[in-house]
């Protein structure tokens, strides 16, 4: 009884660990956003190039995350986690000490790398550590309010922040956070075993991968704003074709590949997959243009526009919770079909709730249906993503799914910032809220269109 109890003792206190590490990944990504006019008058940064505090840890973490995955595999995941979060903590402390605009670009990128690493350790510990089915589905309800929460939690905390004690202070939070997280980390989880050796990580593999990935990202970060048809984007993208095209080659003859084709051959993951990439371009999206029509639309400072955020920050971790409800109750594919029907619902009232004064309460029937579905379906495509994965695939799966993740946030960015006119800082007045209008309808479509898509799929794709 006491050995059955202490196992139950250690697996809470675990998933807090795991939780609180998707909480510092999610915030860690946007509580830059309200503090970069800071960042950028301090440290000398030019206009167009302060995107790339956000777009330096972007590029790292998706062009990386395959190998963190298979990492994980490889030499264990509580070694991998564990490095990965005393880099983070690591760089955090160098991040809030950072007296010029290169060194925090590169900080950021250095925490991408810890993102990388971590991400894919932590879902495939959840993969490994809780049996699929409830208690698995349960742990990543867990794990999804904490990261749902984190993104919209991160504005908030880094308007207090920013205000109280300057913008080094979005970095220095991070510092015990992550410390505290590796020791947990190293103290709770399973031992590894012996590394599985160097010679099974497949070396051409990985740096085809990585650089392909990487290339790609930067491009759909820096074209939009250099033009898709400049030099550097043309370059970009020959260079990242190249490689992935090596990739998959190296990859068909590998007698021990970065990512196994019986992968490729894994219906459900390829559907999470998928899944994971249309959620980031709509849902993922969305923080960018919110956070405009907030801050240059209405005026609101970096607390108020943190406070605005506190709704969908609590809707969307009580939506990770009926998600994980729903999917006992209807399956995985009706609960992804029906969070994108409420966040398409959500989205088309957003959009034509958006005005140039008014109160905020306006805005919340349209908040409130776009929270609630993006919670859901952040649980359920997490939950599809390792359906029947084996567990010494889990960490390249994870891998896998993070990566069309980050690669269909870029792309989806990209796209709504060309669609609604290249809105941007620089952008005012009625062009900007058009712009961000015309992007919130093109959410609402794309998550309408993912709606019926998953609803369809039922005869070709097997989803629990």
């Amino acid at each position: 009884m006491n050995g059955t109890g202490d196992r139950r003792t250690r697996e809470r206190l675990s998933l807090l660990v795991l939780a609180l590490a998707q909480l510092v990944i999610a915030l860690d990504y946007n509580i830059v956003y309200v503090a970069l006019p800071d960042m950028g008058k301090d440290l000398g940064f030019a206009a167009r190039d302060l995107q790339w505090v956000v777009s330096a840890y972007v590029v790292a973490t998706g062009g990386l995350l395959l190998l963190g995955g298979r990492t994980a595999d490889l030499l264990g995941r509580r070694r991998t986690f564990s490095a990965a979060a005393l880099i983070y903590a690591g760089s955090s402390l160098v991040g809030a000490l950072s007296e010029s605009a290169g060194v925090l670009v590169a900080v950021r990128a250095v925490q991408g790398i810890g993102g990388a690493l971590l991400f894919p350790a932590t879902l495939s510990l959840i993969n490994t550590v809780y049996a699929e089915g409830p208690a698995r589905n349960r742990a990543l309800a867990v794990w999804g309010a904490a990261g749902a929460g984190g993104l919209c939690f991160g504005s908030l905390l880094g308007g207090v922040l920013v205000e109280a004690f300057g913008w080094p202070s979005v970095f220095l939070v991070n510092v015990p956070l992550a410390a505290a997280l590796a020791w947990a980390g190293w103290t709770l989880f399973p031992a590894d075993g012996p590394p599985r050796g160097a010679r099974r990580l497949d070396v051409t593999g990985a740096l085809t991968a990585t650089g392909g990935v990487t290339l790609l990202v930067l491009l759909l970060v820096q074209a939009p704003q250099a033009g898709w048809s400049s030099p550097s984007a043309l370059l970009l993208a020959v260079l990242s074709a190249l490689l992935l095209t090596l990739f998959a080659v190296v990859e068909a003859r590998s007698r021990d590949p970065l990512v196994p084709a019986r992968l490729f051959r894994h219906r459900r993951l390829l559907a999470a997959m998928t899944t994971t990439a249309l959620y980031s371009a709509t849902f993922g999206s969305l923080p960018y243009f919110l956070t405009l029509y907030f801050q240059t639309v209405r005026g609101y400072g970096a607390f108020g526009t943190g406070l605005a955020f506190l709704v969908p920050a609590v809707v969307t971790a009580i939506g990770t919770k009926a998600g994980e409800r729903a999917v006992a109750v209807v399956g995985v594919r009706r609960m992804l079909a029906s969070g994108m029907a409420l966040g398409a619902a959500g989205a088309t009232a957003l959009g034509l709730a958006l005005g140039p004064d008014g109160p905020y309460a306006l805005l919340l029937p349209g908040v409130l249906l776009l929270s609630l579905g993006q919670g859901a379906a952040w649980t359920g495509m997490w939950i599809a993503a390792g359906s029947g994965v084996p567990a010494g695939d889990q960490g390249v799966a994870s891998g896998l799914a993070s990566t069309t993740l980050q690669v269909g946030g870029a792309v989806g960015l990209a796209l709504l910032v060309a669609l609604a006119g290249g809105s941007g800082q620089e952008t005012s007045g009625d062009a900007l809220l058009t712009g961000i209008r015309t992007a919130v309808f093109a959410v609402a479509a794309g998550l309408g269109c993912g709606a019926l898509l998953m609803a369809a799929v039922r005869r070709t794709v097997t989803v629990p």
